[in-house]
């Protein structure tokens, strides 16, 4: 019955993406019980009923993580992170019964510096309520008198030849003190663990990335892992001890597998190798593969004129299917908005787009509010200028992207048929995204989730994600930028049957593999959380030149038996265990939670910053694997996609649309000498599509003061006729047009003759 609970909000249990951080799950998960007896098939892996996990060939041992060798972190952030730090006040005697620290000579003391700790609240400078200070901060009785005060100064860093002389002042607080101790603890705006410059390019911000690291998370796949067999028993007491780390000859850690399946798990080497000489080399140039820099030609390069006009195609004739199925169904009325449907074009469409854009910059709850002309302060003429509301409407309504009638001829399986729609701007933007840029070392593959609340059989609940529930996309984006290169969307999956002679056939693998095709033996490094990582998947990686790093789910296949069977109870804070096979590295880190990683050359180094150790790899994985949430965080400025629809492919088509503008501006910071901020690149796109494309309505809309903010209405200008007298009738009068002749409920103001608005109102007065 759980299960299917699961089910009516995204699929299974694997499907919905439910990826719970840090603690212990109360629900029943697909895998089985979180004791290592799990069920069904792993990641990439064939069904086998005698294949045992393997398990380390040296002894199990626990390693405090300050005796693990030192290291330098290989990636750097953009912005460093700046801690705030307290300096040391002087102290100096100042008479004999009551000695002042003289913090500042021109601010004299004040009465409030007599406020006594834990009394009834009364102020008196008598000196039996003087204190005596301590170096540490504590609190030593006076030796004349029984009542003492508190003493509440911090912690202070002083010289070692003032000590004692300090130790022995008697003092009471000053306005200054009192102040710091009120707010202290409250001024955390740059605190080492919380604190973000505004400017960062990578924001680890990122709250599920950032947690994520420090939570171990229940499983969501099938995964098959066979504790029949025998497992070496951990080598821990009631009381785990910090042990040092074993000593072993070095592996060779340029082994190379004769089976991507056979890992022989050992202790890492008492001398390692650095990480720089075990990853592998960026061949490419990364960067733009165009020298354009003006924001319109570079959205042109992406909606070419060829797939607009492919576009204008199919839009004109789903108006025509839809406008011949509500005749055919007796929907069709006088009044209906498809009866004034006339063919769109090139020009016109991408004004449509200009007008979608600028929705995400003037941000309003409705979309007939863009039209607001009244004279208050809601208004925005604009809008009204370069489409009128109903041709916006209209065109909303018969947007296309693909003939449905196709879909009855094509044999497609269920995934495919979800999304026939809109796999043209799919395709069309997968390939443009790829062939524009060239990414960096470091990419990030990780999922993205579009809001919808309808019913949709695609939808997937992830409770981490900002959107919660909406269309799950999985996205390579480069760490440092957010660039989106490749992305998919997820429309459940195949059931494929898993080879056995190729088991990353399975679909997360294969997953990974299509994602990053074309870009094998260039020397990227792929980061990955838990959800994709496994030791298999990591070697094949390696084999087609990629580097792997991430978090690991320890019931992965071929992850060795001490690392599964490790419990959170038997680590100390700060311990650390872990194996390496020469190409892949296994490691788990006891922090406030179990934290198990993976990587092909990082290595069990550490670094300390600011008085914190961590392995290196933590730090790097903090810094790399934010790609995805960083595109998320710069399109969340901007959101096209919020206005309502009850379409959900076009809904995904305006996200598409927007993360196009996000890539665009990524390739004009790239290329520009003057380089504009995020808005003023979509204000500069939106005033060039508009300009360069639209057929602007007559002066009747507006009056010439309509810059000044004055609106007057011209002499000649429309207005429709009164409604026909009869109770309740919505109908107007009609009069024919004095140049086409058809009967209309419009005329001019001025001639106060009958004429049509949108065809003839000109030709009349010209």
């Amino acid at each position: 019955m759980h299960e299917r609970s699961l089910r009516v909000r995204g699929g299974s249990a694997r499907a919905t993406g439910v990826r719970t951080r840090g603690g212990r799950s109360s629900l029943p998960t697909r895998g089985g019980s979180r004791t290592g007896r799990v069920r069904g098939r792993g990641r990439g892996c064939p069904r086998s009923s005698v294949e045992q996990r393997p398990s380390a060939s040296c002894a199990f041992n626990l390693i405090a993580i300050e005796d693990l060798p030192a290291g330098e972190p290989i990636e750097q952030a953009l912005t460093e992170r700046s801690k705030r730090s307290w300096n040391p006040r002087n102290y100096e005697p100042d008479g004999e019964d009551i000695p002042v620290i003289l913090s500042s000579p021109a601010i004299p003391p004040s009465p409030a510096m007599y406020v006594e700790c834990g009394g009834s609240g009364t102020s008196t400078p008598s000196s039996r309520y003087n204190i005596q200070i301590s170096v540490h901060g504590s609190r030593s009785p006076s030796p004349s008198h029984k009542r003492v005060r508190r003493s509440l100064c911090p912690d202070q860093e002083h010289d070692t030849t003032n000590r004692d002389s300090i130790s022995s002042l008697r003092r009471p607080l000053r306005d200054s003190e009192i102040c710091y101790l009120l707010h202290y603890g409250s001024d955390d705006d740059d605190s080492d663990d919380e604190s973000q410059n505004d400017n960062d390019e990578i924001v680890p911000m990122i709250i599920p990335r950032a947690a994520g690291i420090l939570m171990d998370t229940p499983d969501d796949e099938e995964i098959e892992i066979d504790t029949a067999a025998a497992t070496k028993p951990l080598v821990t007491s009631s009381a785990p001890s910090i042990i040092s780390a074993p000593t072993s000859p070095a592996r060779d850690t340029g082994m190379k597998p004769s089976h991507f399946f056979e890992f022989d798990w050992g202790t890492f080497p008492d001398s390692p190798i650095p990480p720089t000489e075990r990853r592998e080399s960026f061949k490419e140039h990364s960067g733009p593969t165009v020298a354009v820099s003006d924001p319109y030609e570079i959205f042109r390069l992406i909606w070419d004129q060829e797939f607009m006009e492919f576009i204008v195609q199919e839009t004109n004739r789903y108006a025509q299917q839809l406008a011949a199925e509500m005749l055919d169904g007796g929907e069709l009325q006088a009044s209906s908005r498809i009866t004034e449907w006339k063919e769109t074009n090139v020009d016109e469409l991408l004004v449509f787009f200009g007008i979608l854009l600028a929705m995400g910059i003037v941000i309003k709850n409705r979309v007939e509010e863009y039209w607001n002309t009244e004279q208050n302060i809601f208004s925005t003429p604009g809008f009204k200028v370069y489409m009128s509301l109903r041709r916006f409407q209209l065109l909303s309504r018969c947007l296309h992207f693909n003939n449905s009638e196709n879909l009855r001829n094509l044999n497609l399986d269920p995934s495919q048929a979800k999304l026939f729609k809109v796999e043209p701007v799919i395709s069309h933007l997968n390939s443009k995204f790829t062939e524009l840029y060239i990414m960096k070392q470091n990419i990030a593959l990780d999922e993205s989730l579009l809001q919808w609340k309808g019913w949709l059989n695609i939808n997937q609940f992830i409770p981490n994600k900002a959107a919660a529930v909406g269309i799950k996309t999985y996205e390579i984006c480069e760490s440092q930028t957010g660039y989106l290169w490749r992305f998919k969307i997820h429309a459940h999956k195949a059931s494929p049957t898993v080879s056995e002679a190729d088991p990353f056939t399975a679909s997360t693998p294969a997953l990974v593999l299509n994602l990053i095709k074309g870009l094998e033996h260039k020397g990227y490094t792929l980061w990955m959380d838990n959800f994709y990582n496994s030791p298999a998947l990591a070697r094949k990686l390696k084999s087609i030149g990629f580097d792997c790093v991430g978090t690991l789910r320890t019931n992965r296949k071929y992850v060795p038996t001490e690392l599964t069977n490790l419990k959170k109870s038997q680590m100390k804070p700060g311990q650390v265990v872990g194996y390496t096979s020469g190409d892949v590295d296994c490691i788990i880190w006891r922090d406030q939670n179990r934290v198990a990683t993976i990587s092909t050359y990082h290595g069990n180094a550490v670094s300390t910053k600011n008085g914190v150790t961590k392995l290196i790899l933590i730090r790097d994985y903090n810094i790399c694997m934010g790609g995805v949430d960083k595109k998320d965080q710069m399109l969340a400025a901007f959101p096209i996609e919020r206005k309502r629809t009850q379409i959900w492919y076009k809904k995904l088509f305006k996200r598409l649309l927007n993360v196009s503008v996000l890539n665009a501006y990524i390739i004009h910071k790239q290329t520009a000498t003057e380089v504009l901020d995020h808005r003023g690149f979509r204000k500069n796109l939106v005033e060039s599509l508009l300009r360069r494309h639209s057929i602007k309505m007559q002066p009747y809309v507006f009056s010439a003061r309509v810059q000044d903010t004055i609106f007057e209405v011209s002499r000649h200008h429309p207005a429709e006729y009164p409604r026909l007298t009869s109770l309740n009738s919505t109908n107007r009068h009609r009069h024919p047009c004095k140049v086409c002749g058809k009967r209309t409920v419009t005329y001019c103001v001025g001639c106060d003759k009958p004429v049509c608005v949108f065809t003839c109102f000109v030709k009349l007065h010209n």
